[in-house]
């Protein structure tokens, strides 16, 4: 896990293309504090930086950027490639012996591009990453994305040089670097609380898609307009392939495969020359990971967990429980809303466009905690897309049915009579509701029930389980276009039922653009390496053969992963309501973040960047203060914006 950043076209880089070179490169130094790697060719006009973490062959053998033992290829590349052993076994099987310089992955995956192309290689490979790769015969830069998009990669052109480089900080070192606004991306942000790519803030500048690849020349720089990325992995594709040939083994033999193919994914991500450890929540995928690297393991594991002194919010039990049952080495630190509420106005300081996932909050303390012990941790993110265990996979369809029947009309009065109830008076209700919804934010989560009810289709409804806040646009002082994901799906999905359609846009958008923002900016800003077991191609493939009662069918998701922890981990343990990672931002806005809340949206706090409705804002704020309304998403989707726009200004 490292930081990449460079340039092509030397037209913007001023006299010392090397100082500016470095500038961007140091804005992200924080990925790898290990080394720093430069190398220039001025008559290509190609410049790559590198931020080393060290983690595989901690000698400057492994040292970045490096270039193929032919001299034709340089990379500078953000990630692992955890299958770099049989690979390199495979190159010497079929080229013969290679004199390496040292064992690192980054090596071996450059020698097998320079000896058998970059798609066979990439067909091959097993991993995370984001690469930057120049042919110095052909004079082209290729920039690469993994699978599903656990390492980031911005693109884009700025006054005749393409800059590219694993986060915007580093662009925006760049001399002369002054971008616009992407006004339809800040409007994407406040309806999903992060930016679906290929958007980013700013105007003219990209997220490269997961799964994909873009060549690049000089003369596409030179006249302003880059190539389409094009994939080099069919990610809808695989998917439908694997559920045409379904799986028709019995759930006993399910889970023998399952064990066999996550165990296999697990043991490859524990390859390090560092410490390593697990993120441990108690939930199923994290249980999960960490049941099979216990397994794979000499010894015990180390694992991490946080927990809050918070009603409903506190799953420090269950993973103190799990850890003590599977033998872990266990490392809890319980906060107190207090210590949480302190480092709240200073976590979007870790994203470089605005983010609202308010799990970022207790990712980045555990990242924070872990990094004292170890420099890797693996996690159980991807498990729900993968496997199915949103709620809303089987939640969803159920709710739709049962309002499909209703004209629109009655559906849009339906649910503005739901909407009317105060969200002081459904929390109130206490044991009369639901598990789930009395865990927290019952009062936002039954007026968003009243907003997908009263959508107008089943594509329209799918979209609004999607937002987190309604009418986003009108936070905005001016016109934005909204990005509807449920309506990007690949017409090739068309013919599937609403959970699997769900779980591709899920995988697609929110696994790249939220989650896996999270962990890495959160990991990354303290110096940490995650790995995750649960994205791998060939459990994806797995995945997508199961029969649907495997996978997310009768009110039950994940139920392949929970018939598997079931031999690991006692049942009580495993079968708890599902909890997300979650604090209680809508209690402690009215109370401990009140202050610091009202200091951001206060009229003139709101008027600063002249893109915000502060009337509308305002009138939210006091809505939720008197509980009238909760409104806790889209205040802390300002709220984070807020405290972005205020960096930028700087």
């Amino acid at each position: 896990m490292c930081g990449l950043a460079g340039f092509f076209g030397f037209n913007a880089a001023g006299a010392n293309p090397r100082a500016a070179l470095e500038s961007m490169s140091r804005a992200i130094a924080h990925r790898g504090p290990d080394a720093e790697g430069y190398w220039l060719d001025e008559a290509a006009q190609i410049a790559l930086g590198h931020l080393r973490l060290a983690i595989i062959d901690l000698t400057d053998a492994g040292a970045q950027p490096m270039h193929s033992h032919d001299g034709r290829w340089s990379i500078a590349f953000n990630g692992e490639f955890y299958n770099f052993a049989e690979l390199r076994a495979d190159l010497e099987a079929r080229h013969g012996p290679i004199a390496w310089r040292g064992h690192s992955d980054t090596e071996v995956v450059l020698e097998g591009f320079a000896r058998d192309g970059v798609q066979p290689v990439l067909d091959k490979l097993d991993g995370m990453f984001a690469i930057a790769l120049f042919d110095r015969q052909e004079r082209t830069l290729t920039l690469i994305r993994d699978a599903f998009g656990e390492k980031p990669l911005y693109y884009g052109i700025s006054n005749g040089t393409l800059l590219f480089a694993s986060e915007l900080k580093a662009m925006e070192a760049f001399p002369g670097f002054a971008p616009e606004m992407d006004l339809d991306a800040l409007g994407d942000f406040f309806k999903y609380s992060y930016i679906p790519g290929p958007k980013s803030i700013w105007r003219d500048f990209a997220k490269l898609p997961a799964a994909h690849r873009v060549t690049i020349r000089l003369d596409d720089v030179e006249g302003g307009e880059l190539p389409t990325p094009e994939p080099w992995w069919d990610c809808v594709g695989d998917a439908l392939s694997a559920r045409s040939s379904t799986f028709d083994g019995s759930l006993d033999e399910a889970r023998t495969a399952g064990d066999a193919l996550l165990l296999d994914s697990a043991a490859r991500r524990m390859v390090s020359d560092v410490p390593l450890g697990a993120f441990l929540s108690g939930g199923i995928d994290s249980s999960m990971t960490v049941a099979l690297m216990q397994e794979a393991a000499s010894g015990p594991v180390r694992t991490f967990s946080i927990g809050m002194a918070e009603d409903g919010y506190d799953e420090s039990p269950a993973a103190k429980a799990v850890a003590a049952h599977l033998g872990t080495d266990h490392t809890e630190l319980v906060l107190s809303p207090a210590e949480v509420q302190e480092a709240i106005p200073h976590i979007s300081g870790v994203h470089d466009e605005p983010f609202a996932d308010s799990s970022q909050v207790p990712t980045f303390l555990v990242s924070r905690m872990a990094r004292e012990h170890v420099t890797v941790a693996l996690s159980g993110d991807g498990g729900d897309e993968i496997f199915g265990g949103y709620n809303r996979y089987f939640t969803g369809p159920k709710a739709w049915n049962r309002v499909a029947w209703m004209p629109a009309p009655m559906r849009k009065a339906f649910g503005g009579a739901l909407a009317a109830i105060p969200s002081g008076m459904v929390d109130s209700l206490g044991g009369l509701l639901s598990k789930e919804l009395a865990a927290g934010r019952a009062g936002e989560k039954v007026q968003k029930l009243a907003r997908v009810i009263a959508t107008r289709d089943e594509a329209a409804f799918h979209d609004r389980l999607l937002a987190t806040a309604d009418a986003p646009g009108e936070l905005l002082a001016q016109d934005a276009q909204l990005t509807t994901l449920s309506a990007r799906q690949d017409a090739r999905a068309a013919a599937l039922d609403f959970a699997h359609r769900a779980m591709l846009v899920d995988t697609q958008n929110y696994l790249p653009d939220d989650v896996m923002v999270k962990v890495d900016r959160a990991a990354m800003a303290v110096a940490l390496e995650t790995r995750t077991p649960y994205l791998q191609r060939e459990l994806f493939r797995f995945a997508w053969s199961l029969p649907s009662e495997m996978r997310a069918g009768a009110g039950v998701g994940k139920r392949l992963l929970r018939e598997m922890l079931y031999r690991r981990v006692p049942r009580e343990l495993v079968d708890r309501p599902k909890a997300g990672f979650a604090i209680p931002v809508g209690r402690w806005l009215r109370t401990g973040l009140r202050d610091w809340a009202e200091s951001e949206l206060s009229a003139e706090a709101l008027g600063r960047s002249g893109l915000l409705d502060a009337a509308t804002i305002r009138q939210r704020w006091a809505e939720h203060l008197s509980g009238k309304r909760d409104h806790e998403t889209l205040l802390w989707n300002v709220l984070m914006f807020q405290a972005w726009y205020r960096r930028q200004a700087r």
